[in-house]
C-alpha cells in the first residue's frame, strides 16, 4: 500500500510540474522560468462577408501589423460547443409569463425546435486570444564570475538567488510588467487598425481560462464587454 501511495504522489507531482505557470499576479502569468505573459482577448471579423477589396485591405493591414512587431506573439483560438442552456432558460421564463395563449404555444414550439436543432448539430463558439510575452534578462554573467573567483563560496549561491528574483517575480516585477504592458499596447493599436477590439484578461479571468484548458467544460469563457 505504501508503494501505491508513493506512486500516486509521484504522479501528482509530475502533473503539477507539467504546468509551466508559477503564479498569476496582477493579471500577468508568471512562468516558472521567470518569463511573464499577458493574455489579450480579441474580437473577430466575419471575413467571408467582406468584399474582395475589403478582404485585400484587411490582409495588408494584418501583414503590416505582424511586420511591425519586434517581439513574438502567440495566437490562441479556443473552440467550444456552445452552451445553449442559459438561452433556453430565458425562453422558458418568457413562456411562463406569456398571457397570450397563441404566443405561449409558439414560444414552446420554438424552445423545442432549438433543443432538437442543438442536439443534432454541434454549434461551436470560438474565442480568440493573443499571448504577449516578456522574458526579463537574467544576470548569469555575475554569477559565473563569482563562482570562478570564489569557488565553493556562498557568494555564488547568493548571486543565483538574486538572479532568480530579478527574473520577474522579485522587486522588479512592476518594472517588467510595465515593459509587458507597453508591448501589449503595441499589439492593441495594431489590431485596432484592423477593426478588432482588444482587452487584457484580469487575474480571475486568467485563472478561469487556464482552469478551462485543463478542465474542459467547467467555466464559461470570459468575453469582451
Amino acid at each position: 500500500m505504501q508503494n501505491v501511495n508513493q506512486g500516486n504522489k509521484a504522479g501528482a507531482r509530475a502533473a503539477q510540474d507539467f504546468v509551466p505557470i508559477k503564479e498569476i499576479r496582477d493579471g500577468v502569468a508568471v512562468l516558472k522560468g521567470g518569463g511573464l505573459r499577458l493574455v489579450l482577448i480579441v474580437s473577430s471579423i466575419n471575413f467571408a462577408l467582406k468584399s474582395e477589396g475589403e478582404q485585400t485591405a484587411l490582409l495588408l493591414q494584418y501583414q503590416n501589423f505582424l511586420n511591425s512587431l519586434d517581439f513574438h506573439i502567440q495566437i490562441f483560438v479556443e473552440s467550444r460547443k456552445l452552451d445553449i442552456r442559459p438561452y433556453l432558460e430565458t425562453l422558458e421564463d418568457l413562456e411562463k409569463d406569456q398571457l397570450n395563449d397563441l404566443l405561449k404555444v409558439q414560444t414552446r414550439e420554438y424552445i423545442e425546435f432549438i433543443k432538437s436543432f442543438t442536439e443534432s448539430t454541434n454549434i461551436m463558439s470560438k474565442t480568440f486570444f493573443v499571448v504577449v510575452p516578456y522574458d526579463p534578462p537574467i544576470f548569469s554573467q555575475r554569477t559565473g564570475l563569482l563562482r570562478r573567483l570564489f569557488p565553493g563560496s556562498p557568494h555564488g549561491e547568493a548571486s543565483r538567488t538574486k538572479a532568480g528574483e530579478e527574473s520577474g517575480v522579485g522587486d522588479n516585477f512592476d518594472e517588467h510588467k510595465t515593459q509587458l504592458e507597453q508591448r501589449a499596447g503595441v499589439v492593441e493599436q495594431g489590431l485596432a487598425r484592423i477593426g478588432l477590439r482588444v482587452a487584457p484578461l484580469g487575474t480571475q479571468e486568467l485563472v478561469e481560462l487556464f482552469f478551462k484548458i485543463f478542465n474542459p467544460g467547467e467555466i464559461a469563457a470570459p468575453s469582451l464587454g
